[in-house]
């Protein structure tokens, strides 16, 4: 039994070959998705510690910021904005409701529409955010030079420009 495999543009071949990736033996250890995967559980365990005090997890933060910073104020815009499912975003925003962290009003212009706003309690958490994600970052970059963290955050931005292009 053969395995055919497509071919890969000869950049990308150059690149994953330089990895020393290989279709026919591939090794995990040596994928960037491997270890931006485990790079974003390390920091996600890291986040969920670090927000206990706030009586938030590693990931409730994300809506109290993008309702606070993005100009999010419906659960349709923070399903879009936060790139996950209704259902998932509708039993986060029901948590940070019972927290009193969010508030959920039917629009008056269309009912079937839910916005969404911060509490004054919601406010204040969001205030605390930044010096903890900061500090969290911090710790994944310790000893990174500042060129080096500024090289990477280039990089995974051309990483993810390219993989959202229609090549």
């Amino acid at each position: 039994m053969t395995t055919s495999h497509a071919p890969a543009p000869a950049s990308a071949t150059s690149a994953t070959a330089a990895l020393g990736l290989d279709p026919d033996r591939y090794d995990s250890q040596r994928s960037i998705g491997y270890w931006l995967k485990l790079a974003y559980a390390s920091m996600q365990r890291n986040l969920d510690a670090r927000m206990h005090p706030l009586d938030l997890t590693g990931m409730q933060w994300g809506p109290l910021w993008l309702i606070a910073h993005r100009g999010v104020d419906t659960v349709a815009a923070c399903v879009r904005e936060a790139g996950t499912d209704a259902g998932a975003m509708t039993r986060m925003l029901d948590r940070l409701e019972a927290k009193g962290l969010v508030a959920r009003t039917r629009s008056t212009q269309d009912r079937r529409v839910v916005q969404l706003h911060l509490t004054a309690r919601g406010r204040d958490v969001v205030g605390q955010i930044p010096p903890i994600l900061i500090d969290v970052l911090e710790q994944h970059l310790r000893g990174f030079s500042a060129g080096e963290a500024r090289q990477m955050l280039d990089l995974l931005q051309r990483f993810v420009r390219n993989g959202e292009s229609d090549a």
